[in-house]
């Protein structure tokens, strides 16, 4: 079953701005053809000054967020992704401004399979959709988990998706984070829109259940990477990537605030690193949270409450952008989930 949500219109936008070949200025350039078996896809991209010194799989995977890193990197290996013409590896380090050539046969994603999950759609139109993803869906298929996934549900709302990469995924939220997620209907949809969102003209708000009560915002530009103990863990380290992350006062609330966070990078649990980082991790948080902390004089209600909230109190509350359809400005807004709601409604009662 399919469930529709409006979106609200924004204000005006301009158009994305092209390069000389047609791609977004300093994006990455794209262009599809249509092969017998699949669909072949070059793009290019050049390498950012910051990126001196990291790794060639660390950066494309920023270049072109719509692929995973082992699969650019298979790629790499492959020959199928040089580095100023010229095959490397992908541990390779870059230098900053080499040119970056993909050039791949992209297949149907025919080993997954349709499934009838129920889907939020906050909005649709010919280029994209606006999926509100609830918590503990998982957003593509991988190791331990081959079915059940937002992947797997979107094949289902719309089997054209399978000859795009992901299904039309554009980028990603953490199994238990809630959301807006943004997903491209046709291959050059999917090119525009990833090529926005690594040109920073696609706006992600998010809300954030912290702990500590926080005084006023603030800005985290903190470089992330793999922890250095902890595969599992991301962790602020001098050679990261260059991570960035806004953030203001929503509400104060006794012992806690729930954040307006907004992203200029999208790194991998970008939000809930840098406010751990910050002094105040994100309630529930498994990873980065610091364990069950319970507010001093708190009722019984606020304690199975907190004890009962098994995740990180995240939500992807907000997503703007010009759509592809049109050049249309979107601005779809994704609802509190009730698990959220009701935790805060907990804590303003005490």
């Amino acid at each position: 079953m399919i469930t529709e949500r409006r979106s609200t219109p924004a204000a005006p936008a301009e158009p994305v701005q092209s390069g000389p070949q047609g791609g977004p200025q300093g994006g990455p350039q794209t262009g599809p053809q249509t092969g017998n078996d699949g669909q072949q896809r070059r793009a290019s991209a050049t390498v950012p000054e910051d990126a001196v010194g990291s790794r060639l799989d660390q950066v494309v995977a920023g270049l072109f967020p719509e692929y995973s890193r082992s699969r650019l990197s298979e790629w790499i290996r492959a020959g199928a992704l040089t580095v100023d013409d010229r095959p490397s590896k992908p541990s390779q380090r870059l230098l900053g401004g080499e040119r970056i050539q993909l050039q791949v046969e992209i297949v149907s994603e025919k080993n997954d399979a349709p499934e009838a999950i129920e889907l939020a759609v906050l909005h649709s139109d010919a280029a994209c959709l606006v999926i509100d993803k609830p918590a503990g869906l998982t957003v593509h298929p991988g190791a331990g988990q081959a079915s059940g996934t937002l992947v797997n549900a979107l094949l289902h709302h719309d089997p054209e998706l399978a000859a795009l990469p992901r299904a039309g995924l554009v980028h990603r939220l953490d199994k238990d984070t809630t959301g807006a997620l943004l997903v491209a209907r046709t291959a050059q949809a999917h090119e525009r829109l990833s090529a926005a969102l690594q040109e920073r003209t696609i706006e992600r708000e998010y809300l954030a259940l912290v702990r500590g009560e926080v005084i006023a915002g603030d800005t985290v530009s903190a470089p992330l990477g793999r922890h250095p103990r902890d595969r599992l863990r991301q962790a602020v380290v001098e050679d990261g990537r260059p991570a960035v992350s806004h953030y203001r006062v929503h509400e104060r609330l006794p012992g806690h605030t729930v954040l307006a966070v907004a992203l200029e990078t999208g790194r991998t649990h970008q939000i809930r690193v840098h406010l751990a980082h910050a002094g105040f991790p994100v309630v529930g948080d498994p990873l980065y949270g610091g364990g069950l902390r319970l507010p001093r004089g708190a009722s019984q209600a606020l304690q199975t409450a907190l004890r009962d909230f098994r995740r990180q109190a995240l939500h992807a509350c907000r997503l703007a952008f010009v759509s592809p359809d049109g050049e249309q400005p979107v601005a779809a807004l994704a609802p509190l989930p009730a698990d959220m709601a009701a935790l805060i409604e907990a804590i303003r009662a005490g």
